[in-house]
């Protein structure tokens, strides 16, 4: 009879440690669906699609939407209160004007990657340009508008640098951005252009003729960071750090970006 009561009550505890534990993970239940909005500089585009693909091999519970632009336009985004979790700039102005204004947590944010800017002709272009000191040669020449776009700031201050942009300025024809700078020269609607390194080496329709010099524009930095009101704070800081980490940075390096650690 002892047997049989102790048989029974060791089978009602196994049950009840079974009913208990069934119970935890239905209430852990699956991991929790996230959409995160990324405002990044439309130089980054390609790099962060393959990083954004392995980055959801690993968290497929998160979707990233992405919208891409002129640094410039995308700050003014931010500061009119725009939905955005993220933000990556091609420039530290811009970036740094969110963090004093309060958009940015000065804790959560970071130099990410570092570029280059490079002048670039259609690949069968015709007009003898080798160099920043034959665009007078060009007829039309296109950079990003310089307020809202950094490729396009840099780009007019390594003109002044070499005193070229008063020759310059009447055959300028301006851009929403460095991508759409790259295909006024794909397309041959512009004799040359000023592109990141990154974007002409992704082209396979224009050469590179000269790197500018480094000391001729301010350092081309850009900057990452979350965005104060992000609803998605937890997986914000996760995508954040997954952009740091040794795999991404490879692939930054891969598509040409600089590293900026010593």
């Amino acid at each position: 009879m002892r047997k049989i009561c102790f048989l029974f009550i060791t089978i009602m505890i196994l049950s009840a440690m079974t009913v208990g534990c069934s119970n935890k993970e239905q209430e852990k239940g699956p991991a929790k669906e996230a959409e995160l909005t990324v405002s990044a500089a439309a130089s980054l585009k390609d790099a962060l699609s393959d990083i954004t693909a392995d980055f959801n091999k690993k968290h497929p519970n998160i979707k990233i939407h992405y919208n891409f632009g002129g640094s410039g336009a995308l700050q003014q985004q931010i500061a009119q209160g725009a939905p955005v979790d993220l933000f990556l700039s091609a420039a530290e102005d811009k970036f740094d004007q969110l963090v004093a204004d309060g958009f940015i947590d000065k804790n959560n944010q970071i130099d990410l990657v570092g570029n280059e800017i490079v002048l670039v002709v259609p690949k069968d272009g015709d007009k003898g340009i080798n160099g920043f000191k034959d665009l007078a040669k060009a007829d039309k020449i296109s950079i990003g508008t310089p307020e809202a776009v950094p490729a396009g700031k840099y780009a007019k201050e390594t003109f002044d640098h070499l005193d070229l942009w008063k020759a310059i300025e009447s055959k300028t024809v301006y851009a929403k951005d460095v991508r759409q700078v790259l295909t006024y020269v794909e397309t041959g609607n512009v004799d040359a252009g000023v592109v990141y390194k990154t974007d002409a080496q992704g082209s396979q329709k224009v050469k590179i003729v000269e790197t500018a010099d480094k000391d001729s524009h301010g350092p081309i930095i850009y900057p990452a960071g979350i965005v104060k009101n992000s609803k998605q704070m937890e997986e914000a800081q996760l995508f954040y750090e997954y952009l740091q980490n040794e795999k991404s940075m490879a692939t930054f390096e891969k598509f040409g970006f600089k590293g900026l650690k010593e």
